[in-house]
């Protein structure tokens, strides 16, 4: 319970008394104190908030600092994290802002590649330094072991896929006010447990609390960054050609379908997400010496085969033509049977398979060598001029687009649906205006700053 944010929406509706009362209530709700205390607490919120609110002597450009520019969007609204059509835009206008600082680096957020990537000299010739950050899934913030497995299995799943070897981790961990300390720990052993499996250590860290007191309840947010390095040029989506065969491992999924078996008391196939199968089958490309002949690789999780074929598509300028009976064997089969079995398009969810696009004459040579890492991979397409990707069933043929929002897993997320808005376009524009206006606001602050 965000108890700044309750202050900061109902202070005009509502007079002093009745916003300290009810206030102080909420408090009652998540605090073991008395009525005394909460009201203290609730004074001292509504005094720091009022003060917040004294701007009219500011000059303009200290008020601009200050404020942000609103969308008139909520993140809901929009679908942002939900891996749909809504979330690949609002990520497209963050990459905007990141490319207005005129900062350079080999593969940058544009290329809404899985990690970013800078290249720098060394006495011995160039090399290719991978970074990449993932959250972890919002629902298991109760179950803090998986949360952080999962999470970093798909950080250095990022960074695998650009071709680089991870070298290092980092977490970052935030609880609110009143989750038990132990759920900090249970999360970190999830990150430690994967960073024993692969050899890659843990190096730094922060913790602290999801916003300091401000927020009441034990929910936990946290991110996991991975950091690797090559010395060849990355696996990036844009090196896909048409004539490129398209390789799947098979994958059981991650946060999502660990999500997906949780909450539909499915509890059997949590055990098939625990295991580090895309590392290894990255690093034996690596090993193999295969990889300076793979054109790209990636991991089928941002809205499913949908988002990821979208993305790629669109970022390489290529069609993308996949079987569909193929693609559905390389899904583990506890995985394929619960998706099938609560309607759940196997299609537009996270399977977290490794996918790989490499030339015809290369791709025997990959699948040999992922086999021989003990992983199952098959060929399940190709790559075309067509511009489009499209799935291959029953003798037809439908393009795979993505949907507004990922394909609902949940109960929550059936309710909320993945229909695209009917003002979606006007959303889009709002959404447009107000990353316009954060550019803006960066390039007075460092005009001024730079004046200096």
């Amino acid at each position: 319970m965000d108890i700044e944010g309750f202050v900061r929406r109902n202070m005009d509706s509502m007079d002093e008394e009745s916003l300290r009362n009810a206030l102080a209530d909420l408090i009652l709700e998540f605090k073991d104190t008395d009525r005394e205390t909460s009201i203290r607490m609730a004074d001292a919120v509504i005094y720091e908030v009022k003060n917040t609110l004294k701007t009219g002597g500011l000059d303009d450009g200290l008020r601009t600092i200050i404020s942000y520019p609103p969308a008139g969007v909520g993140m809901g609204e929009m679908g942002v994290g939900s891996r749909g059509e809504g979330d690949f835009f609002v990520h497209r206008k963050i990459a905007d802002i990141v490319s207005s600082t005129g900062t350079r680096s080999f593969i940058n957020p544009e290329a809404q590649d899985d990690g970013g990537v800078v290249r720098t000299e060394t006495g011995s010739g160039d090399v290719y330094i991978t970074t990449a950050v993932d959250g972890i899934h919002s629902r298991l913030s109760e179950y803090p072991f998986l949360g952080g497995f999962h999470v970093t299995r798909a950080a250095l799943r990022d960074v695998c896929v650009m071709g680089s070897r991870p070298v290092a981790l980092i977490s970052d961990l935030h609880l609110a006010d009143d989750g038990d300390v132990g759920k900090l720990f249970d999360f970190t052993a999830g990150v430690a447990a994967v960073s024993e499996l692969v050899g890659v250590p843990v190096v730094a860290g922060s913790t602290l609390r999801v916003g300091g007191d401000m927020v009441l309840g034990d929910r936990l947010v946290s991110a996991v960054g991975a950091i690797g390095f090559s010395e060849t040029p990355p696996t990036a989506r844009k090196r896909a050609e048409p004539g490129d065969v398209i390789l799947l491992t098979e994958g059981s999924g991650g946060g999502t379908i660990t999500t997906t078996a949780i909450y539909h008391g499915l509890f059997d196939v949590v055990w098939e997400t625990l295991d580090v199968n895309f590392i290894r089958a990255s690093e034996a490309i690596m090993d193999s010496g295969l990889l300076g002949d793979v054109h790209a690789m990636t991991d089928v999780t941002n809205g499913g085969l949908r988002g990821d074929a979208h993305e790629i598509s669109s970022t390489a300028g290529v069609g993308l033509e996949f079987d569909a009976d193929a693609v559905m064997s390389m899904i583990n089969p506890s995985v394929l049977r619960m998706l099938q079995d609560l309607e759940i398009d196997p299609l537009g969810v996270s399977i977290d398979s490794l996918m790989i696009i490499a030339p015809e004459d290369v791709a025997p040579d990959v699948m040999d060598t992922i086999r021989g890492a003990g992983v199952d991979v098959a060929e399940i397409g190709r790559v075309t001029d067509s511009g489009v990707p499209v799935l291959l069933r029953d003798g037809s043929e439908e393009e795979l687009r993505p949907l507004f929002r990922e394909a609902a897993y949940t109960q929550i997320k059936k309710m909320v649906g993945d229909k695209t808005p009917q003002d979606f376009e006007e959303m889009k524009r709002k959404v447009e205006d107000a990353a316009r206006r954060a550019i803006e606001k960066k390039d007075m602050v460092v005009r001024m700053i730079s004046r200096e």
